[in-house]
């Protein structure tokens, strides 16, 4: 049994195919979630500066997927998307604060309901629920009865404290009736903002950090970037403290566990932009039939997760769902790898449109090598998110204003405009300081991008302009 097992994975990684063995029947399932982590900042991702030696070593047992793309660059719609197997535009889903209508199905609840699983969400808030301020907001949400998950799932607690997080896990643990596979999604806070000092034992070094190209290179955005790595530092604590504690009970075995981010990191072209420390996000596996220490190199989304636990303890995988299980379906269907993946921008928090941080609309499409970004709201600048306040930005406009800041930087942070249109190599270009867009020699490719976005937007019933209007035919037929 042993050795066709084996032969069968070699055979499926000879083939391209994903790196997944016939899964188990009815393992458990874990889904740990960080909160604003961009792939970028995990050691077993190639960052030598950061300490995250227990995601290294999960990761040495675990399948690494490395091109991981979430569906938004935002906690709720992200979150939506983890869930629910489909796009947030799909799921309605797009304002921040809005509660997941009940209409739209889970995994977890799937799982509970097709697969007798106990089912539940635990740590930091899973914002599907809904942000019930102001009181207008709470009173229409108390009158409809819009909040759905005390009654989709057995187990409903949230914790903001890293200490009351791992108490919930034990609980949900001390709660799974005897004989029941379980399904739980952990939610961590770090590394949200605001940034807490004292994370880890040993801080990071801001001196000794090596900052991505489109990074400022002050002592403020250096100490920054130093306190988000030792929050990640921390969160790679508790996963260790996690994966103890399933071991400890003997769960470790028949668990498939996934570590994720929800979103990219709240930092600079991060979080709340479709750049890649935005939407690209680390995504480990491990578990029954899962390949120890491989590296996964296809495209995945946010969308693939639902489909893939679902598959992975034999359910049918539902029709409206629009992720690809990245599992060999138990059938024998082969795997069709994706050519493309799509995220969305949309509003973020519950506030006024004041500036692009608050709402936005963008959307993206990312292929092997190619990525384009469509900004429909081009006439409004670029504005963080979740650090506008913070010192090292109020620096950085300073330097604006006095005309001290490097036109580089100048031009990417405080334009008055954003292109409508930007297209990268990521091959070449990972950083994406290279707008190919409107070049000649890169117009095959744009339009292939184009028509690629096209046909998800069409297909999503997406509310935004189409990137290709309808004299664009006509107009090339002209230039041909």
């Amino acid at each position: 049994m042993l050795s066709r097992l084996l032969l069968a994975c070699a055979a499926l990684a000879a083939a391209g195919a994903p790196a997944f063995a016939q899964p188990a029947d009815k393992p458990n399932i874990l889904l740990i979630l960080s909160d604003d982590h961009s792939a970028a900042h995990v050691g077993c991702y190639g960052n030598k500066d950061i300490r995250t030696p227990n995601l290294d070593a999960f990761a040495k047992t675990a399948t690494r997927f490395e091109r991981y793309y979430v569906g938004t660059p935002q906690c709720v719609p992200s979150r939506a998307t983890i869930m629910t197997g489909r796009s947030a535009i799909a799921v309605q889903n797009t304002r921040f604060s809005a509660p997941l209508a009940a209409e739209y199905h889970t995994f977890p609840e799937l799982l509970k309901q097709r697969a007798g699983y106990f089912a539940g969400v635990a740590g930091r808030s899973f914002h599907l629920d809904g942000a019930a301020t102001p009181p207008e907001t709470e009173e229409v949400f108390r009158r409809f009865d819009l909040r759905t998950f005390p009654r989709r799932l057995d187990f409903v607690k949230t914790a903001g404290a890293r200490e009351q997080i791992l108490t919930q896990f034990r609980e949900f643990l001390d709660a799974v009736p005897k004989g029941r596979p379980f399904v739980l999604q952990l939610c961590f806070s770090d590394p949200h903002r605001p940034y807490t000092p004292g994370g880890v034992p040993t801080p990071h070094d801001p001196a000794r950090l090596t900052l991505p190209p489109f990074y400022p290179d002050t002592q403020l955005v250096r100490r920054d970037y130093a306190a988000y790595y030792d929050e990640i530092a921390r969160f790679d604590a508790d996963v260790g403290t996690v994966l103890e504690e399933l071991r400890r009970r003997g769960l470790d075995a028949n668990t498939l566990v996934a570590v994720s981010g929800d979103n990219g990191a709240a930092q600079f072209r991060g979080k709340g932009t479709l750049y890649e420390f935005g939407i690209h996000c680390p995504l480990l596996v491990r578990g029954p039939g899962v390949r120890a220490g491989a590296v996964a190199p296809q495209l995945v989304s946010g969308e693939d997760l639902a489909p893939t636990f679902l598959s992975a303890a034999g359910v049918d995988v539902p029709r409206e769902m629009s992720g690809k299980s990245v599992l060999p379906l138990r059938r024998g269907e082969k795997h069709e790898a994706r050519k493309h993946v799509f995220a969305q921008r949309g509003a973020h928090g519950s506030g006024l449109p004041t500036n692009s941080a608050a709402f936005d609309l963008g959307r993206c499409v990312v292929a092997e090598r190619y990525k384009l970004i469509y900004n429909a709201l081009w006439q409004i600048p670029y504005w963080p998110v979740d650090f506008a306040g913070d010192p090292m930005w109020k620096e950085l406009e300073e330097q604006n204003r006095a005309g001290t800041l490097a036109e580089p930087l100048r031009k990417m942070y405080f334009a008055p405009t954003r292109p409508m249109f930007e297209v990268y190599d990521l091959q070449t270009d990972p950083h994406e300081l290279t707008n190919l867009a409107g070049r000649p020699e890169s117009a095959p490719v744009e339009r292939e991008l184009k028509a690629a976005l096209q046909e998800w937007m069409i297909l999503q019933r997406d509310f935004v302009p189409l990137p290709v209007p309808p004299g664009a035919a006509a107009k090339k037929k002209k230039k041909d």
